[in-house]
């Protein structure tokens, strides 16, 4: 039976969270609201003509509801009161008919009671730049890009999101958050008969940020942007990745996703449970595996830490109000922590962290990675280069293939030169590697220092079913492994 109040559903011109939850506490056991706001700007220039101009705006609610242990969803973008009954009322019978047939019984527990609120630490506004201003620096950027005619396709592109999580619940938790995430793309591809090389900025997808327009430096693009150039001119010309065993360096723009494949996803608990099995896949890890798997050297340090400023995942709050923090899943080696969300460390048994997170309003909670950084060590790249006799250096992801249970691996890169006796040698083109996951982090035998640590991260992460795509970061210095095995292109 449906509670009316006095107090208006909207006020000032606003929804009213906080009325609807009134509203609906008095029908179940607990109610969750998660409004979610997000314009999207973005632009794109290809060989200096502009390519893409649009804005986006995107805005509704997930409605929550806890009955007999069990969790239901629905979500509208019908701001009405009918619709937002409509969609109450919808979340409540799925979560009576689930509770038929669940797996688990879930309590409030797996809901906090949580207030507060999180910002992006912004130093430049987007009122800071016009939009003229802007695209005449993607338009300086295609240029810088494409010096020579042997360059057939220059891109810059960016985008600029703006989103708002706003959640209350009838516990009394309620959480406000606001994000400014940039992301940006230059990439050059060159091309003489059917050889073709494309090289980036960023590491073979878009840079992802969680600033403001601080993150566009005119002068460092333009620099960027006459490397990425220069190297793919380069690239043409250089002889194929040798084909055998040897030490590997990477750079931070690959260990973006050595990082993300090999040990965010596999450590995602709800993967370990067997959720994710017929969609994005399992994993090699098991739970008996947590204190006791000598995942990685004595070197291997790596944390889930939503709280490190300007990284693309960075948050207050997950989305059932769980505080997010820093904590170590691997240290020195060992596999301490899984990433899995209050609901999935209450049915595991197993520690993990605040990462239940959805990709917008129309989606419910999973177990994502968020930020996954590999903590720095004491070496630096100059001294990684001066220990190999015979080795690789390789940098920007450009194709990746893992197993279901992200064990084996390949991954393929946009550059790479020798190292012979100590020193960088030539550039060689199409370079790939492939391992396993624990043996090829037991070879890690050299993590760079503090001052070599670079952020990136990806927009483009998918998961779940119905499919989730949502943000990542990673951060990380450059590392040595010993004794990899590499390849050239097509083998």
């Amino acid at each position: 039976m449906q509670t009316s109040l006095s107090i208006p559903l909207y006020q000032e011109g606003e929804l009213n969270l906080n009325t609807a939850i009134q509203r609906f506490a008095p029908q179940a056991e607990w109610v969750g609201i998660r409004l979610v706001e997000e314009t999207t700007h973005s632009r794109s220039v290809r060989n200096h003509r502009p390519d893409g101009n649009s804005i986006s705006f995107d805005r509704g609610v997930m409605i929550e509801v806890l009955h007999a242990g069990h969790f239901g969803y629905a979500g509208t973008s019908d701001f009405s009161e009918q619709g937002l009954n409509r969609a109450f009322h919808k979340a409540l019978e799925l979560a009576k008919a689930g509770s038929k047939h669940k797996i688990f019984s879930f309590t409030e527990a797996q809901r906090p009671c949580s207030v507060g609120h999180y910002q992006t630490a912004v130093f430049r506004g987007l009122d800071s730049e016009s939009l003229k201003e802007f695209t005449d620096l993607l338009m300086a950027a295609s240029r810088a890009l494409k010096p020579s005619e042997k360059i057939v396709t220059a891109v810059a592109a960016a985008r600029i999101v703006e989103t708002r999580i706003h959640c209350v619940a009838s516990n009394g938790t309620e959480t406000d958050q606001k994000f400014l995430l940039l992301a940006n793309n230059f990439s050059a591809t060159a091309q003489v008969g059917v050889d073709s090389q494309t090289r980036s900025a960023n590491g073979g997808v878009a840079r992802c940020l969680q600033m403001g327009l601080e993150a566009f430096d005119r002068q460092e693009i333009l620099q960027k942007c006459a490397q990425v150039s220069e190297e793919a001119l380069l690239l043409l010309e250089a002889p194929n990745c040798p084909s055998d065993s040897r030490d590997l360096i990477l750079a931070p723009d690959q260990m973006l996703l050595q990082i993300h494949e090999s040990i965010g996803h596999p450590l995602e608990l709800d993967r370990i449970l067997g959720d994710e099995r017929n969609y994005a896949g399992s994993s090699f890890v098991k739970a008996k595996d947590f204190g006791n798997l000598k995942y990685g050297s004595d070197l291997m340090n790596v944390t889930f830490d939503p709280s490190m400023p300007g990284e693309y995942a960075s948050y207050g709050f997950d989305d059932c109000g769980n505080p997010a923090k820093r904590e170590f899943l691997i240290e020195k080696g060992v596999l301490k922590r899984g990433l899995g969300s209050l609901e999935s460390q209450v049915r595991s048994g197993l520690p993990g962290v605040a990462n239940f997170r959805s990709a917008s309003w129309n989606r419910a909670p999973i177990d994502r990675m968020a930020n996954i950084n590999l903590e720095p060590g004491t070496s630096s790249l100059k001294d990684m280069i001066s220990q190999t006799e015979k080795g690789i250096y390789m940098e920007a992801n450009i194709s990746w293939s893992i197993d279901d249970y992200r064990n084996k691996f390949q991954f393929g890169c946009e550059f790479a030169r020798l190292i012979e006796n100590g020193e960088l040698k030539g550039i060689v083109k199409n370079p790939n590697y492939r391992g396993i996951t624990v043996p090829f982090w037991s070879s890690l035998k050299a993590v760079g220092s503090a001052d070599e640590v670079e952020i990136y991260g990806t927009p483009w992460c998918g998961k779940g079913e119905p499919s989730q795509v949502i943000r990542v970061g990673h951060a990380s210095p450059p590392c040595l492994f010993s004794n990899i095995e590499v390849f050239g292109g097509g083998q």
